[in-house]
């Protein structure tokens, strides 16, 4: 995608945001007029399932949450699995349709499993949305919207800035759970790039585990055993933090070895400061939760005849050169503080 295309994309994401902005500023007038933001309505009960409930990554997603909730007048839960386990998620969205949830959030990690529940659900009056990974839409999973990264693009565009960087040799491509709907799009848009790139280069996939620890230690592991590689890239927060880690231990940068991956682990952004690895991407968490509340308030408030919408929560590449705001302040938007606070910020925005 060229520059022109991204500043599109840039723009479209933030008319979104500012559409979600117009509807709190909205909704506070309404408060100031009737008292509330909305008619009298129950007390909505929104239920997320989720594949890693406690992976450090989904902390800005809860805030996120937790935040349009108290705006909407609503009650959480999060539930799911701690290791990708889908039958515990399958389980578990099965679960808030017996206990008739008013509607419910899943990230569809399997492009099968969760269809059944979601017809369910759906049958009940719940409505469903997906966020974070989502189901091709071949799956025929019947869920209303989905609120997320385009994640097969988001590894197009890390494939394109691998093949900028190397011109021929091993590459490790780690990936946490093969086959997982919110990471494998990414491999597979990476790896098409390189294979079409006309390069040298070959690819070496590692799988490394669903928890950070275990993700770190394969990362080490497979770098003792390959230490001619040009380039270790994941597509997953906790091995990003990994290769950070092996990066940095083991002076690979001034040896001419290439690093990045996905989102913002403290770690990982202390790394790139230091400049032991190249990027990560950022695909804004917190908006994945707060936007998936606002579309489920929304949609219950209308009958249904708001919404629901597909929205794009986005991408950007996190280097040396911008990488000081993620470490000079600690928010809730990107789950290093449970603060609630105004971030203030002067100067030009650089799109």
């Amino acid at each position: 995608m060229g520059l022109a295309a991204q500043s599109r994309r840039g723009l479209l994401q933030g008319g979104l945001l500012g559409s979600a902005l117009a509807l709190v500023g909205g909704a506070r007038a309404a408060e100031a007029a009737t008292g509330g933001p909305f008619p009298s309505h129950p007390s909505w009960r929104f239920v997320f399932v989720n594949h890693v409930t406690t992976n450090p990554f989904f902390t800005p997603t809860q805030y996120g949450i937790a935040d349009a909730a108290a705006l909407f007048g609503c009650q959480t839960q999060w539930t799911g699995s701690v290791t990708s386990d889908v039958g515990q998620m399958v389980s578990a969205v099965n679960s808030a349709v017996a206990a008739k949830a008013s509607a419910i959030a899943v990230s569809i990690v399997d492009p099968h499993a969760f269809n059944e529940p979601v017809q369910r659900a759906l049958d009940a009056g719940i409505p469903v949305f997906s966020y974070n990974a989502d189901a091709p839409v071949s799956s025929g999973n019947k869920r209303l919207a989905y609120i997320g990264q385009d994640l097969y693009q988001a590894g197009v565009l890390m494939g394109q800035r691998i093949v900028s960087m190397i011109d021929s040799g091993p590459v490790a491509l780690f990936i946490a759970t093969p086959g997982q709907l919110n990471i494998q799009p990414r491999l597979d848009g990476a790896s098409d790039v390189i294979k079409k790139s006309g390069k040298s280069i070959t690819i070496d996939v590692v799988a490394t585990g669903a928890t950070v620890n275990e993700e770190i230690s394969k990362v080490k592991s497979y770098y003792l055993g390959h230490q001619h590689v040009k380039g270790m890239f994941a597509v997953d927060g906790g091995t990003t933090q990994g290769i950070a880690e092996t990066m940095d231990q083991y002076g690979l940068a001034a040896k001419g070895v290439h690093g990045g991956g996905f989102d913002l682990l403290p770690r990982t952004l202390e790394l790139i400061k230091k400049g032991s690895m190249d990027f990560t991407i950022d695909q804004q968490p917190y908006l994945q939760g707060f936007y998936t509340v606002m579309e489920m308030a929304t949609f219950l408030v209308s009958g249904g005849l708001v919404g629901p919408a597909n929205i794009n929560t986005g991408l950007k590449f996190v280097t040396k050169e911008n990488v000081d705001p993620y470490l000079s302040t600690s928010t809730r938007y990107e789950g290093k503080s449970a603060q609630a606070q105004i971030v203030p910020r002067s100067g030009a925005i650089s799109g």
